[in-house]
């Protein structure tokens, strides 16, 4: 088993591994497990997963109990049984098989499409019946409501084959020269065909017509994109009732939405190879698609990646497990993969050991694939004089760098910086230095803002709480806080002592801060007083705190009646005077500036809009109330609702009579269209 990170996603190839030859004897497969290391760590999870030469297709039946695959040389099929985890049966046919589809829920309806223009049909105890098609095939599907079978190929026509009728039906007529896939949508059966021509044509079974056609080589070219020839659409997969996910002959998938004809997000595989197979992974909203060089697992919605694979041989097809983390693909080599990815899902019922296999995997790591290689780019290798080395063998050619063996990379690195060592030796000294200032006794400075309470919350934090429970989790300080630092060094969030809230507090507050401040001074003397003589025994506490402690609620039920009656008699001063300054307003004579475009009416409305603009907004609104201009009224729910009415200026009045003036002209100048006939004239016709 073979373990490689991709973008922070664990996958697991199960293939990985030597095989052992089915001549060996057990004694021999024994002796080679306890030899040879990658014999012991390797995991057969299906006995004889393999092809003679290549495989071509990979399905998963749709009980999930069947894997089948079909490959070459000799053209054949295998079936492996999930259950026994070994082959079930294999049959050998006459041609090379291009697709193939299971109609029933596990292998006993099997149809085949061969590169001889034969379609073989097969049950359960074998080949059942064997049949030509007009032209050479390439891609078909099953409409489970009809019972018909769609066939495309090189050819503008779609053969629709009858399987309860066993006969041919009219063929659909398209206008692409050749077709090369097809596939119907599961929710409400609307067939797609992708063309030659990069086009999708979609077709409604009921009526046999075309409902509607997506040019997708047009949609794929962006500017980041060669492409030397048409895109042709060589992959296509519905999603649901409204997702269509479109590969190209050039490497991009188009994702549609079927209401659009516009794509929601282009992907491209940066390889320009044909895009071999899409499938939709729903409960993550993925999309994971493949040609032969890589297979890509990206986010539908913004088209993020999230890991893809890039197996040894070049890949034929891809089939993903359904409700799990397995995936299988088809090879251009004897062996098929088997990956796991635990992010994707859970291992299936029938190899469930694998998730405790991973987890024990995960606790106890071993070196993944890329743990004996450093990543280094060109300016790395040209920095430590090794660029000569690209192109040979030493150097494996890897995105915008180079993979390099770490052990020639640190040789190299100790060469050309031999002060290394120094450096390293000089920075570790440099860390113990400060760990060992950080366990000196730091005097806290208190801030600039809010010093009072700086200091409280050091005081508080100093002192020890005995009846705090154990369990309960301690609340950071506001101090050591970041989202609270603007308190302490913004003046803006300066505690304003004077207001109105802060001294029917502050009775409270203060007595609580003398209080501490006297318990400080106590053991300050208490301290001084062990030293000199040993008088009173511990826990004694003195007469001053006692009493302290039983005047406290009348000493602040005072403070606080004693606020009430300073605000209330500033309150009162703060009215006589305003009244005094109104009055002097009324009796001073004032001079007053008309700016231009205002029309002046007295010196008394002057004065009543500054003596207004003095008052509190509650004076001025209960004054509005008065001249009707305004309307405060409760609401339901139990705030104020405030309407009101703007003064209309004199320009706004001269409008509105030209407007009406001009409205009474156009009525005097209409003409009345009574002299019209309704009713055609006698004796000439009406058209």
């Amino acid at each position: 088993m073979q373990v490689s990170n991709i973008n922070d996603v664990k996958i697991y190839n199960l293939s990985c591994g030597k095989s052992l030859p089915e001549w060996l004897s057990d004694r021999k497969k024994r002796a080679l497990q306890k030899k040879d290391v990658d014999v012991r760590r390797r995991i057969e999870l299906i006995q004889d997963f393999d092809m003679p030469t290549v495989s071509t297709n990979i399905r998963v039946s749709r009980d999930g109990q069947y894997i089948m695959a079909t490959g070459t040389y000799k053209p054949r099929v295998r079936c492996f049984d999930t259950y026994q985890l070994s082959l079930k049966f294999e049959r050998c046919l006459d041609s090379e098989v291009i697709k193939f589809d299971i109609l029933s829920e596990d292998y006993s309806k099997i149809v085949f499409l061969q590169c001889d223009r034969y379609v073989e049909f097969h049950s359960q105890h074998g080949h059942y019946y064997k049949m030509r098609i007009p032209k050479f095939g390439r891609d078909f599907s099953y409409h489970y409501p009809s019972c018909d079978l769609y066939f495309v190929g090189a050819s503008s026509e779609i053969f629709r084959l009858n399987l309860e009728q066993g006969r041919f039906l009219n063929s659909l007529q398209t206008d692409a020269s050749q077709i090369n896939v097809c596939d119907i949508n599961p929710s409400h059966h609307l067939f797609g065909a992708g063309t030659t021509e990069g086009k999708v044509e979609c077709w409604d079974p009921r009526t046999r017509a075309r409902v509607g056609l997506l040019d997708c080589a047009l949609n794929s070219v962006t500017e980041d994109t060669e492409i030397n020839g048409l895109p042709s659409v060589s992959a296509l997969k519905f999603s649901g009732p409204l997702h269509l996910a479109v590969g190209t002959s050039t490497g991009q998938v188009l994702l549609y939405d079927l209401r659009s004809s516009r794509p929601l997000i282009v992907k491209d595989h940066q390889y320009g190879l044909p895009i071999k197979s899409i499938q939709f992974h729903d409960p993550l909203e993925l999309i994971i698609t493949a040609d032969s060089r890589i297979i890509k697992m990206w986010n539908k919605d913004n088209g993020k990646i999230f890991t893809s694979i890039e197996p040894e041989a070049d890949v034929n097809d891809v089939c993903l497990y359904p409700n799990s983390g397995m995936l299988f693909t088809a090879n251009e080599a004897p062996k098929m993969n088997v990956y796991y990815i635990p992010a994707l899902g859970p291992a299936p019922k029938w190899c469930s050991f694998l998730d405790n296999l991973t987890e024990e995997l995960e606790e106890n790591p071993e070196s993944t694939v890329y743990d004996d290689y450093k990543f280094v780019t060109k300016k790395d290798l040209e920095d430590l004089g090794l660029g000569h080395l690209i192109g040979s063998p030493l150097l494996r050619a890897y995105m915008h760098g180079y993979f390099i063996d770490i052990r020639l990379y640190h040789k190299v690195k100790a060469m050309v910086n031999p002060f290394a060592y120094e450096e390293y030796r000089r920075e570790k000294i440099r860390q113990k230095i400060e760990e060992t200032r950080a366990q000196r006794v730091q005097i806290k400075k208190l801030p600039k803002v809010n010093k009072e309470l700086a200091l409280k919350l050091i005081e508080e934090e100093g002192e020890e709480r005995p009846l705090q429970k154990k369990k309960q989790k301690k609340m950071p300080n506001l101090l050591s806080d970041d989202r609270f630092k603007a308190m302490f060094q913004n003046p803006d969030f300066q505690v304003d002592q004077q207001s109105e809230e802060f001294r029917m507090l502050n009775p409270l507050v203060s007595k609580v801060t003398e209080k501490r401040r006297k318990k400080l001074k106590a053991m300050e003397m208490l301290q001084a007083k062990e030293q000199e003589e040993e008088e009173e025994p511990e826990g004694k506490p003195s007469d001053a705190e006692s009493s302290e402690s039983s005047d406290d609620e009348k000493a602040w039920v005072e403070e606080v009646r004693k606020q009430r009656k300073l605000l209330r008699q500033e309150e009162k001063a703060k009215r006589q005077e305003r009244e005094k300054e109104d009055q002097q307003t009324t009796l001073k004579p004032q001079f007053y500036e008309i700016k231009a475009g205002e029309e002046f009416r007295s010196f008394q409305e002057a004065a009543k809009k500054q003596k207004l603009m003095r008052k509190t907004l509650e004076d001025r609104l209960k004054v509005e109330e008065k001249l009707g201009t305004l309307n405060v009224a409760d609401t339901a729910v139990g705030s104020k609702q405030i309407t009101f009415t703007l003064k209309k200026s004199e320009q706004m009045k001269k409008r509105q009579e030209a407007e009406k003036q001009h409205k009474e002209e156009r009525k005097k100048l209409r003409r009345a269209a009574g002299h019209l006939q309704s009713k055609p004239a006698k004796g000439r016709p009406f058209h």
